[in-house]
This record gives C-alpha cells, sequence and structure tokens, in this order.
C-alpha cells in the first residue's frame, strides 16, 4: 500500500504540522505517548498500562502522525480501521493539546476515509474525549457496554460523517 503523505497542515498556526504515514519505527513513540496520557489517569490508568503500539499494527493498519515539519516532534497520532470503518485510535500530547492538533488530525482522517469510499466512520470514545468528538461533527449514536477486564466502564459510541 502506498504511504500517505501530507505536506504541512492547517491554518496560519499549524503551517509547521505535517501529517504522515507512520512506520515501524514511530511504534515506540506512539507507545510513550498512550501510556503517558493523562486521559488514561486515575480509574483509565489500567486500561493503558501494558498498551503497546508495535510494528506490526503499524504496518497492517493506517496509522498516521502529525509531526512537527522541522523537528519530526510527535505531536499525536490516529489509526483508523476500513472493514468495518472505525477510528481505533487517536492521542495527542499533552503539550499539544489545545493547539487544533485533533481538529487536523480528524480532517486528515475524513480525506483518508473519503479516498477509501467510506461514508462514516465510528467512533468508541474514552468517556472524557466525548465532547471533543462532538466538537467535530461525530454524532452520538449508542453505548458501547463496558468488558471487564480490559474496560471497566461504559464508553460513548459515535458516527463521524465523512462527506
Amino acid at each position: 500500500m502506498k504511504p500517505s503523505v501530507t505536506g504541512p497542515v492547517g491554518g496560519a498556526g499549524h503551517r509547521d504540522v505535517m501529517i504522515r504515514r507512520a512506520t515501524a519505527r514511530d511504534a515506540k513513540r506512539l507507545t510513550r505517548l498512550v501510556r503517558n496520557s493523562r486521559a488514561y489517569e486515575g480509574p483509565y490508568a489500567p486500561m493503558v498500562a501494558g498498551y503497546r503500539v508495535g510494528p506490526d499494527y503499524i504496518e497492517t493498519h493506517r496509522v498516521f502522525v502529525a509531526v512537527h515539519s522541522a523537528t519530526d516532534r510527535l505531536l499525536g497520532f490516529y489509526s483508523l480501521v476500513l472493514e468495518p470503518a472505525e477510528l481505533d485510535l487517536m492521542f495527542v500530547a499533552e503539550d499539544a493539546q489545545g493547539r487544533g492538533i485533533g481538529r487536523l488530525m480528524i480532517a486528515h482522517l475524513r480525506g483518508e476515509a473519503q479516498l477509501a469510499g467510506l461514508t462514516g466512520v465510528r467512533i468508541v470514545s474514552h468517556p472524557p474525549a466525548e465532547g471533543f468528538y462532538r466538537s467535530v461533527g461525530a454524532l452520538p449514536t449508542g453505548t458501547a457496554a463496558a468488558n471487564p477486564p480490559a474496560v471497566m466502564w461504559d464508553r460513548p459510541e459515535l458516527t463521524l460523517p465523512v462527506a
């Protein structure tokens, strides 16, 4: 599969951000971002404690990273599964939150989904992230029930329209 590379994206404040296809060399950085996410502190911590984004995952899924174009500093990443269409993972680095990186990745995801012929993408949200997904146009569709021992809480389920 041909890697997807995007040049600098976004408006005036995001010319230094590039979204590119992740490579196996990114695996350790992605794993570190997941495990160190403050969104998964407290009762959510066990879900990511041993989580690993390995080279095998990156090679078999559509994983994209948002990086600073000059330094390659990781700002965030997402993973789009095509069959069935679902946002599998999305994380933004703590020091990059609130700067529009998540919105840039959602716009990129929509483009990738459109190229793949999808009309919508399912999102099973981390409960604290539901507001963000709604703010970018995702529509609530229900609740994904807890699945102990991996996930001990119900999660909002949404659909992100692609068109």
